[in-house]
């Protein structure tokens, strides 16, 4: 199938394009008033007293005691509150909120309000938390979920290997660094809530106000506001300043804006996982990996969060994209006093992705092979059972995008070329990796069960009912691209607004690739339906997601299908260090993706150059510390991002492999594009410096004592 082209960016809708768009801050609305935040200053207390001073004409406050439904955030586990009642458990944990008709004053007031707290000992590490025998948050034990499978016979394979390599890696926190902070607008009319915001996925917002006020669908109305930016970070969070907008718009009886600035944001909310991974790998005589013993742990935060299917996400990552049959794999998630880890784009898979080809680059050089074959030699193919027993029925290209990687960066030439006449160390290195599109199991079925809508006006345009989120990825483009080839028609026909829960089915989230992939290819099943009955004046037609035949899940003992799709990459980075310093420049990286067929090849680009550019920060330069339980970087002068000026431009590829499944031969893209940056260029670092690397961020300050032996 060939890449769809009708029609293509041809934008040339009724509507005057202004490139102006009006995101939470910028609305205003009659008797608006402005909400700001109490949060907790210390990581673990119970509180013993809150001392208000006189309330102002026109303010209010909010406190758990407003919440007249259910206080905990709808999730996984239930476990977090949305206000405070009698105890923090990390820094920025909301305990109320002020109201005000002037936004200074009200922050004003907020600074006044002393709480009295009790402390108690928190846990602030992983380390320390993996040390625990229990008696913590999450009651009688120190984690939030422990999940583990296995395949083959590990115990048989070990006893006839010839030699063990073990590694273990750590890796830090990342913020998702979105343009538009947190920001949520809410107003209460006739016995309805409205809230208008930045988010990823209204659906979220409904089941979380249901929550909180107890009421029924038909009196909460979510609508989504142009959104600068998301990254998994407006995923399950926004639940959160949602619900507390809506409870001042209802205490007040007026609208309500609150809206985080830049500090507040990475204070309290979610980032990636820190994770610590353990992988022992059982080689025969001849350097053939045999079996391998896996262990996963990863920091939750102080609550449950997303953090339960994250790991699940990394168990079944870990693996690689490597053919073993023998394996056994553990992970468990740790509660710490800190902010909550949450949704990150990849979801776990960075993580795994960066131990698992570090590790392979440590077997090539522990046992003299190259590191490049040694992947070859394993690689995954079609017919073969992934980790956890599944099936895949699509052809894996890996070999060919392998080698079409390595020829567009010359690898082997400048693998083996001296270093600089200025002394500088140059480095190249590979990795090879995928993502798997969706949820994880038989979750599109069991948990989200999507459906989307297509409405026919008399004049002939088409409107897409859905409730995918555009964040910045091409999500209003791409599907409602697939909607007008499905019809036919030009583009300029299809509308695609942003998602209001009035008129739009729950679709399922903006995340895990899922987007073109599942709710794509029910656009195209309301399509063909629609072409069918073309000739009416107005109607609407439906879909509504199949979990596909032959495919299985056990979600008990993980062992199935994980995901119904992946989408594979290969990645090269070239790098030039100065040893003295240890800093060093990306001066090249390519790139090849196996994303099935492209709806749209300028958004392919985008999200390749941006996923590129985040999973580059997050291997290099995105350093993200936590001192007595919150973090010290705070803005974006100190929390360091890459910009045009640190990276060079990206060369890629995209091979010709049509999905089944998806629409029109695509699969999903936008998380795979950052999963294998950060191998790669640790990778690198390791050819130019001749030392292995263990951890992330590769900042110079850590590869200094890399080179120094430390």
């Amino acid at each position: 199938m060939k890449p769809i082209t009708e029609a293509a960016n041809r934008l040339d809708f009724e509507d005057k394009i202004t490139g102006a768009a009006r995101y939470c801050a910028d609305i205003r609305m009659e008797g608006m008033l402005f909400a700001k935040t109490l949060r907790a200053t210390v990581a673990r207390a119970w509180i013993r007293a809150i001392h208000i001073p006189p309330l102002p004409s026109g303010m209010a406050v909010i406190d758990w005691r407003d919440i007249p439904g259910k206080n905990a955030v709808p999730i996984v586990t239930d476990d977090q509150p949305f206000l405070a009642e009698n105890c923090v458990n990390y820094v920025g944990e909301p305990i109320l909120l002020a109201v005000g008709p002037d936004r200074a004053e009200t922050a004003s007031f907020i600074r006044q309000i002393v709480v009295e707290y009790e402390e108690r000992k928190p846990i602030l590490t992983l380390e320390e938390a993996m040390g625990r025998d229990g008696d913590f948050i999450s009651g009688n034990q120190p984690w939030f979920a422990s999940y583990g499978y296995d395949k083959g016979d590990l115990e048989g394979a070990m006893r006839r290997a010839a030699r063990c390599v073990a590694d273990t890696f750590t890796t830090g926190y990342q913020e998702q660094a979105y343009l538009e902070p947190q920001g949520m607008v809410a107003s209460f009319e006739d016995g309805v809530i409205t809230v208008r915001g930045s988010m990823q996925c209204p659906y979220y917002i409904v089941d979380a106000l249901k929550n909180a006020l107890g009421w029924e669908t038909d009196r909460i109305r979510v609508i989504q506001l142009p959104t600068g930016g998301g990254f998994g970070g407006k995923e399950e969070y926004p639940s959160i300043p949602a619900v507390h907008a809506a409870l001042a718009a209802i205490k007040t009886g007026k609208p309500v804006q609150l809206v985080f600035d830049r500090k507040e944001d990475i204070l309290c909310t979610t980032k990636r996982h820190p994770s610590q991974i353990t992988i022992k790998s059982y080689l025969d005589a001849e350097g053939n990996i045999l079996a391998r013993d896996i262990d996963v742990a990863a920091d939750g935060g102080a609550y449950a969060g997303l953090s339960s299917v994250v790991l699940q996400r990394m168990i079944y990552s870990i693996g690689g994209v490597y053919r073993v049959e023998n394996l056994r794999i553990h992970g468990r998630v740790y509660a710490t006093n800190k902010a909550v880890s949450g949704a990150f784009r990849g979801f776990g898979g960075p993580q795994a992705f960066f131990a698992m080809e570090t590790h392979m680059e440590h077997i090539a050089r522990q046992t003299g092979m190259d590191s490049v074959q040694l992947r070859q030699r394993h690689f995954l193919r079609q017919e073969d059972s992934t980790s956890t027993g599944g099936h895949l029925r699509s052809p894996v290209p890996l070999h060919e995008m392998t080698d079409l990687a390595l020829r567009l960066s010359d690898y082997y030439r400048k693998r083996e070329q001296p270093n600089t006449d200025s002394g500088k160390l140059r480095g190249i290195g590979c990795s090879v990796f995928f993502h798997g599109c969706g949820f994880t199991g038989s979750g599109e079925q069991d948990l989200i069960r999507p459906r989307v809508r297509l409405r026919k006006d008399v004049d002939g345009i088409v409107h897409v009912l859905a409730s995918s989120a555009e964040i910045g990825q091409g999500a209003m483009t791409t599907l409602s691209k697939i909607v007008a080839r499905t019809l036919s028609i030009p583009l300029s026909q299809v509308r695609y607004e942003y998602p209001d829960t009035k008129v739009c089915p729950d679709s399922g989230p903006t995340v895990a690739s899922r987007s073109v992939l599942v709710v794509g290819k029910l656009l195209l099943q309301a399509g063909l339906e629609m072409k069918k009955r073309w000739s009416e004046k107005a109607f609407e037609t439906e879909a509504r997601f199949t979990y596909p035949k032959g495919f299985s899940w056990d979600k008990e003992n993980h062992q199935g299908d994980a995901y119904l799709e992946y989408s594979w990459g290969a990645n090269v980075v070239e790098v030039e260090l100065d040893p003295v310093t240890c800093d060093y420049k990306i001066k090249g990286v390519w790139a090849v993706y196996d994303a099935g067929t492209p709806i749209d090849k300028k958004i392919v680009a985008g999200q390749v150059e941006g996923g590129m550019a985040q999973g580059l920060g997050y291997g290099g330069m995105e350093n993200l510390e936590y001192a007595d339980g919150k973090p010290v970087q705070v803005s974006f002068t100190d929390y360091i991002l890459p910009t045009s000026l640190d990276l060079p431009p990206v060369t890629f590829r995209l091979v010709d492999n049509e999905s089944v499944l998806g629409p029109y031969g695509a699969r999903g893209l936008g998380e795979l594009t950052l999963v294998g940056a950060a191998p790669a260029l640790a990778a690198a670092i390791e050819n130019a410096t001749g030392r292995p690397v263990n951890r992330l961020p590769l900042t110079p300050e850590y590869l200094l004592e890399v080179m120094n032996g430390g």
